[in-house]
């Protein structure tokens, strides 16, 4: 047993001795990865394969290769790459034009060994990267248990969606059936109602030409009276002397009725004929005729302007007459224009014959018949309406992309804001984003749901077009960067460029698995 032992310990010196002489072989700026192109033993072949030169002039401070591979630990060629191993933190490569710049680069110092300005502090980052991937795989790892409890919500909606689909196709067949028959019975009771109800619409026409007559005579009579007034000799016309003779046709009131104002009434006429007054002069005369009966009285200029300047001031003056108990009648103008309970009882009190037509019971039940029947169409018809309306609505979600497992599915229908100082933001997964100000307002449409428009990973942004259109400018639309968090909320919303907005949504939907098997950064020792 005791050769073993002491054949093992001398492979492990032996290995030890061949990492270590590797280590010191290998030239500065070089990635252990690299460190087999640099043989000190051979010439040195440039990575781009267009030069060889002696191994000793790799790293002599001059660039001998166009692709700058000889001097990775020098600043001598200006596209040359220098590797900081970084020992205890995460490896990084910078351009060799970096190295003795006076600015430290590499957390372990390597690329200021001649100006000696850094020292090494690459465990003291490690241990503080190390710390933020544990938090990070811890949230991940908690943000994964409540994902798989979002799926399951997810695909229970799913199911109880397309369950509620099977029943409101179901329920649309009978509803259009249902419809079908309430059209039928409603045409067939209309078509009663229009036979019964058309010997009462000859009656009500004759009444209403009867009446038209009535007014046309009477109208005729008024305007033969006023004729055979102003013909004074009764001679059949009239002359502008007989005109002038009255003063009510004195338009100016300055005592007379001129020519000017004969020629206002009589037109390009001489004399009026009968037929000539009652067509064309009456009703220009009828006015001034109806003001000397009492009938009209026109506004004077002087009280046209203080209707305009003087209102409410004469407003205030009658209101100060009234007595006390009346001034809220006075006040409420409006009020006093709507119709009395008076006149709502008087109406309620004119007799069913003058009210409305009074049909006989047998029409009166035809037509209580056909306005059960439309209103019987009419809620078949809403209800098939409603029926649509949501049946769109579940198949327009079921369409939508909630995530490879419908893990995203949990957040719609949901609504969540973010209040910063002027603005309240809400976003509505699948829906809309939107904004307000919290003084107050209408809502602003920042975008509806578009698509997912994530890079690599299709499932890290939304997007929300077609919004409002900002003052002359675009159409507003926002971007919603999604990330893993332990609950549902908007974190931040900001409007980088003009009409573009940007949210950052944290959410357990997006804390996917496969994230916590890169739970330490890279070490490169």
């Amino acid at each position: 047993m005791l050769p073993l032992k002491m054949l093992t310990y001398f492979l492990i010196i032996v290995s030890a001795h061949s990492i270590l002489g590797s280590e010191i072989m290998r030239p500065r700026g070089v990635a252990i990865s690299k460190s087999s192109l640099y043989n000190p033993g051979i010439d040195f072949t440039c990575f781009d394969g267009t030069v060889t030169i002696p191994y000793k002039y790799v790293n002599d401070d001059y660039c001998d290769c166009p692709d700058g591979t000889d001097e990775p630990g020098t600043a001598a060629c200006p596209n040359g790459i220098f590797h900081c191993t970084n020992a205890g933190h995460q490896s990084l490569n910078i351009p060799s034009s970096r190295v003795n710049d006076g600015i430290c680069d590499c957390c372990d110092a390597t690329d200021e060994y001649l100006t000696g300005n850094c020292s090494d502090f690459c465990n003291k980052l490690g241990e503080e990267a190390r710390r933020e991937a544990q938090k990070r795989a811890e949230l991940i790892k908690m943000g994964s248990e409540l994902r798989q409890e979002l799926i399951q919500q997810g695909k229970l909606h799913k199911q109880k969606k397309q369950e509620r689909i099977i029943t409101l196709q179901r329920d649309q067949n009978e509803a259009e059936s249902v419809k079908a028959e309430k059209e039928l019975l409603k045409s067939e009771a209309e078509s009663a109602e229009n036979v019964a109800l058309q010997s009462y619409r000859e009656i009500e026409e004759a009444e209403k030409a009867r009446k038209t007559e009535e007014e046309k005579k009477a109208h005729e009579e008024e305007a033969m009276a006023s004729f055979k007034l102003i013909d004074s000799n009764q001679d059949g016309k009239i002359v502008p002397g007989e005109l002038q003779s009255r003063n009510i046709f004195d338009t100016n009131k300055d005592g007379a009725v001129s020519e000017d104002e004969v020629k206002f009434f009589f037109g390009t006429a001489e004399e009026l004929n009968w037929d000539q007054f009652f067509a064309d002069a009456y009703p220009r005369m009828k006015p001034f005729i109806m003001m000397e009966k009492g009938l009209f009285t026109p506004p004077t200029k002087d009280q046209e302007g203080q209707q305009n300047e003087q209102g409410d001031q004469e407003a205030e003056e009658a209101t100060e007459d009234l007595p006390e108990e009346d001034w809220e009648e006075e006040e409420k103008p409006e009020e006093e224009e709507e119709e009395p309970e008076s006149t709502k009882d008087e109406k309620e009190n004119i007799p069913e014959d003058e009210a409305k037509p009074k049909y006989d019971p047998e029409t009166q039940n035809i037509i209580d018949v056909a306005d059960k029947a439309r209103n019987e169409f009419e809620q078949a018809d809403r209800a098939l309406r409603d029926i649509e309306r949501e049946l769109k609505h579940i198949e327009e979600s079921l369409a939508k992309d909630f995530g490879p497992e419908d893990e995203f599915a949990a957040l719609d229908g949901e609504c969540f804001e973010y209040n910063e100082r002027e603005y309240t933001y809400k976003l509505c997964p699948f829906d809309q984003v939107s904004q307000k100000q919290r003084s107050g307002g209408a809502e602003t449409r920042l975008g509806v749901w578009n698509d997912w428009v994530g890079g690599e990973d299709k499932y890290s942004a939304m997007m929300y077009d077609k919004g409002q259109s900002c003052w002359n400018g675009p159409q507003r639309s926002t971007r919603v960067e999604i990330s893993c968090g332990l609950e549902n909320a908007v974190t931040s919303a900001t409007e980088p460029n003009r009409c573009e907005y940007v949210f950052h949504f944290v959410t357990p939907s997006a804390c996917r698995p496969e994230e916590t098997s890169d739970v330490n950064p890279h070490d490169e020792l």
